[in-house]
C-alpha cells in the first residue's frame, strides 16, 4: 500500500501513535542501527535510517535541504519503505515528510504526558511550518489543550496556523514576543528551521519545552543560558542516546550530557512530577518511524498500490 499525506484515515491518531511509541520503547525486539547522514553538495544531506522489530522492517530515505526553507519545495523530502520481516515482501511506502511530522509530534506528546508539570496550556508554538502544525493537532487531540499562542518569523504563516487552531475550536492568538509569552504558556514547542536562537526568556518552574527543530550539532533554537538554567534548576531529557552527540542546543550551550535521562528511561519509570522546568530535546530516530509503520500496518489499511 502507498499512504499519501491526503489519506487521513490511513494514519493513526496522535494519541494512538504516542501509545505505540511507548510500547516500542519497551519492546526488546526493536533494533535501530545508527543512521547514515551523507552530506550533499550545496549544504543538503541524505539520511538513510533503517530499523526493525520481530515483524516489520523499515528504511527511511529522505533528503534535508535547508536552502528550500521559504521556497516552493519542502526542506524534507523522501519516503519510508516498510517490509514484512518473515516473508520479505514490501508492505507499504509512506510519505517521508508526513511520517516525520506525525511521529515527531507524537514523541513530543508522549514526553509532555509523562514530564510536563502542567498539561492544560496555553500552548506556545514557535514556528508555524509543518512541525508547528503537527504539534498543534497532537497537543489539541492528545492533551486536550484549548488555547494556543503562535509566533513565527512569517506573520502570514503565524496567522494561518492560528486560524487553523480556531477552526479546531481552540482559542488562538498570534504573538510577536515568544519570550514574553513564556510566563503564560506552560507548554512550549519550538519547531523552526533552527538557523538561530528563537527563545531566550526566563522559564517559570511549571514550564515544559519540546525543542524539535535542531537535530545536528550545529543547529540551534534555544539560548545557551536558557538551556543551562533548565539543567541547573530543572531537568533536561533527550529523546534517545544519539542526541548526546546530535543536540546542538545542548552541545553549544555546554550542558553536561552525562546522566541525562532518555524518553525510554522515563517510559520505564512511568513518568512522574519533575522538579522545576523541563526541557525535552528531540533529535529524531528511526525507531519513531518504525513505531508509525507498526501502527499503520496494524490498522489494516485498505489502500493498495
Amino acid at each position: 500500500m502507498s499512504v499519501s499525506p491526503a489519506s487521513a484515515t490511513a494514519w493513526p491518531t496522535p494519541a494512538a501513535l504516542a501509545d505505540e511509541i511507548a510500547a516500542l520503547l519497551l519492546d526488546p525486539a526493536v533494533t535501530v542501527p545508527p543512521r547514515l547522514v551523507q552530506p550533499l553538495p550545496g549544504g543538503g544531506s541524505l539520511f538513510v535510517m533503517p530499523a526493525h522489530d520481530a515483524r516489520v522492517a523499515i528504511t527511511k530515505l529522505i533528503t534535508y535541504t535547508p536552502a528550500n526553507v521559504g521556497s516552493a519545495w519542502p526542506s524534507i523530502q523522501g519516503d519510508v519503505v516498510v517490509f514484512d520481516v518473515a516473508g520479505g515482501q514490501r508492505l507499504a511506502v509512506l510519505d517521508g515528510p508526513t511520517v516525520t511530522a506525525r511521529r515527531t509530534a507524537a514523541v513530543s506528546l508522549l514526553a509532555a504526558r509523562l514530564l510536563a508539570p502542567r498539561t492544560d496550556g496555553p500552548l506556545l508554538i514557535v514556528g508555524a511550518g509543518v512541525q508547528g502544525r503537527a504539534h498543534l493537532h497532537a497537543f489539541a487531540q492528545g492533551l486536550g489543550v484549548r488555547e494556543v499562542w503562535v509566533t513565527s518569523r512569517s506573520s502570514a504563516s503565524a496567522r494561518a496556523l492560528a486560524d487553523e487552531a480556531g477552526a479546531l475550536g481552540l482559542v488562538a492568538r498570534v504573538v510577536a514576543d515568544a519570550d514574553a509569552a513564556l510566563a503564560d504558556c506552560p507548554l512550549v514547542v519550538t519547531a523552526t528551521p533552527a538557523s538561530g536562537v528563537v527563545l531566550r526568556g526566563q522559564l517559570p518552574d511549571h514550564s515544559f519545552i519540546a525543542a524539535v527543530g535542531a537535530f545536528t550539532p550545529q543547529m540551534v533554537e534555544l539560548d545557551a543560558a536558557l538551556c543551562r538554567h533548565v539543567a541547573r534548576v530543572g531537568e533536561v531529557v533527550i529523546d534517545t542516546p544519539e542526541a548526546l552527540h546530535e543536540a546542538g542546543d545542548l552541545l553549544l550551550a555546554g550542558v553536561p550530557m552525562d546522566g541525562l535521562l532518555t524518553l525510554a528511561d522515563v517510559v520505564r519509570q512511568g513518568g512522574g512530577r519533575r522538579r522545576g522546568p523541563v526541557l525535552f530535546k528531540s533529535c529524531g530516530w528511526a525507531g519513531w518511524d518504525l513505531a508509525l509503520a507498526r501502527a499503520v500496518a496494524g490498522m489494516g489499511s485498505p489502500i493498495t498500490p
